[in-house]
């Protein structure tokens, strides 16, 4: 192996290990969920302006216990969005997931790249405090389905959002759909429904509130995955946020409970 090679991998370890350390700081996500405002899960109407851009670096952990199987999960990954114009945002997501589920007598580990989603966001109403937009969306299958990182499948889905801001609140409500297209055997048509608040507490620090539902994938169940979520938005600069919130299941298929941290940057 000659030198500069040598120097390449050096540099590209480099900075894998960088991406993964900010990772777990708590600083970079993914899912669905990871183009909300951190650490929310209900996205909102905003986007960026014609040639400005945004990076959102996003991490969440969760804990879950079922049937005497525990599972933890760690979802990192970053969302990169731009203002093709002044009301329509394109966006990338691009999540890694690590996993590892134990019981009495074994334990699996699953770590590695999930599936990528690309989405384009339009707000395309703005009347005074009330702002309308749609967010379609595609999953394309980078993850490994037969490891569980992916649903071996492009997906599609469409968001219907609403952002009204009543001082000092902020309300922000979603609708979806999701055409779940998969090789096993979840269920293809799924719903979601949530709806966030945020309101000013303190100079450049706001509290932030998330309350949602969906259907439930798996057709052995007819339990709606349901979650609570609450946290905090800190903007020391007019260009960066910091966000961090706790999120708890409210049925069963729900993750018990969950972490959700990260940090955003408009440019």
């Amino acid at each position: 192996m000659n030198l500069p090679f040598r120097i390449y991998l050096k540099k590209k370890r480099i900075l894998v290990l960088i991406f993964f350390v900010l990772s777990f700081l708590g600083i970079t996500h993914f899912s669905r969920s990871a183009l909300a405002a951190i650490p929310l899960v209900t996205d909102d109407t905003g986007t960026q302006g014609k040639g400005k851009a945004q990076i959102e670096l996003c991490a969440e952990y969760g804990h879950d216990k079922e049937g005497g199987v525990t599972t933890k999960t760690t979802d990192v990954g970053a969302t990169m969005s731009y203002g093709i114009l002044d009301p329509v945002d394109i966006m990338l997501a691009i999540p890694y997931q690590f996993s590892r589920s134990e019981d009495d007598e074994s334990a699996t580990r699953v770590d590695g790249f999930s599936d990528v989603a690309v989405e384009v966001k339009w707000r395309f109403y703005e009347q005074e405090s009330l702002s309308v937009a749609v967010k379609p969306g595609v999953t394309l299958p980078t993850g490994n389905e037969d490891r569980d990182l992916g649903c071996g499948r492009a997906t599609y889905y469409l968001y219907l959002i609403g952002s009204k801001e009543i001082k000092p609140w902020v309300f922000h409500i979603n609708f979806a759909y999701l055409r779940n297209d998969n090789t096993g055997d979840d269920r293809k048509d799924l719903w979601h429904a949530s709806l966030a608040s945020m309101v000013d507490v303190a100079k450049n620090l706001k509290l932030v509130g998330d309350i949602g539902v969906e259907t439930n994938p798996d057709r052995s169940s007819s339990t709606l995955p349901a979650y609570v979520l609450g946290g905090f938005i800190y903007s020391p600069k007019e260009n960066f946020d910091i966000g961090l919130g706790v999120k708890s299941g409210l049925t069963k298929p729900e993750t018990d409970i969950s972490a959700r941290g990260g940090i955003t940057w408009r440019f």
